[in-house]
């Protein structure tokens, strides 16, 4: 059985009834990286909110999207609440706006744990915080904590949003062009980073990005996307031998 399963996911303006992502299909294996590609305004960023919840209250949001024996779609606010954050994590774009200013990271990261879960006394969720910024190869992580994010460099802001996602050690991370502020330098650690992560704690990864070098790294199924339809979508060899025309633009590009 899959561990996240897709099926017919369309977005609607609600006062204009125009069709933004329509009839979107895939499938989520335990343990696997999807790859969702396709250019700016393709519906990538729109796809992955619209499945948890997190479509602007203006858009519908209709189809399927099962995990774990439940509807997401069809579930209550609060069970929906229970699975995002802590079975299900997602990375925004842009590391530097992602951030409070105003508030150091300690205080952030602490806020997003409680938000998540009270399993957790104060003093084991900064023990949980500081281990989960040493995963990510953080040296000096109490110092970081003290930092407030315009102290930090966009690679170390990205690895703490990274550190943030397996508070909850989820079943799944949704990362949403996660490379795209980065460097080739930190961009390659990003990426061995997530190996890692599918390799320790056996997560699953959906991977939004237009960068295929990135994907085809990481991705063992691809998705396609433009204009809000899902055009192609499968495995690795969509790389070498792409069926459709958009497809093979992006390679080729």
């Amino acid at each position: 059985m899959s561990l996240l399963e897709v099926r017919d996911l369309t977005v609607r303006d609600s006062l204009t009834g125009a069709l933004i992502v329509r009839d979107v299909h895939f499938c989520l294996e335990p343990g696997t990286c999807l790859g969702v590609v396709g250019e700016s305004g393709s519906g990538k960023s729109l796809t992955c909110l619209a499945l948890l919840g997190l479509a602007p209250p203006s858009l519908r949001v209709s189809g399927s999207v099962r995990f774990g024996g439940i509807d997401l779609l069809q579930a209550g606010r609060e069970t929906v609440r229970g699975i995002r954050g802590k079975r299900i994590a997602m990375i925004v774009q842009q590391p530097m706006t992602a951030f409070d200013p105003l508030y150091s990271m300690g205080e952030q990261l602490l806020e997003t744990l409680r938000a998540t879960t009270s399993a957790f006394s104060e003093k084991e969720s900064r023990g949980r915080i500081v281990e989960a910024l040493e995963m990510m190869h953080i040296h000096n992580p109490l110092d970081v904590l003290k930092k407030y994010p315009y102290q930090l460099s966009g690679g170390m802001l990205q690895r703490c949003m990274i550190a943030v996602a397996l508070l909850q050690r989820p079943d799944i991370i949704i990362a949403d062009e996660p490379t795209t502020a980065l460097d080739s330098m930190n961009q390659r650690e990003v990426v061995a980073q997530f190996h890692w992560i599918r390799e320790r704690f056996g997560s699953s990864l959906i991977l939004v990005s237009h960068d295929l070098g990135v994907v085809r790294q990481l991705a063992q199924e691809v998705l396609v996307m433009k204009d809000g339809v899902g055009v192609e979508y499968g495995g690795a060899e969509l790389f070498s031998a792409p069926r459709h025309p958009y497809t093979r633009y992006l390679v080729d590009t």
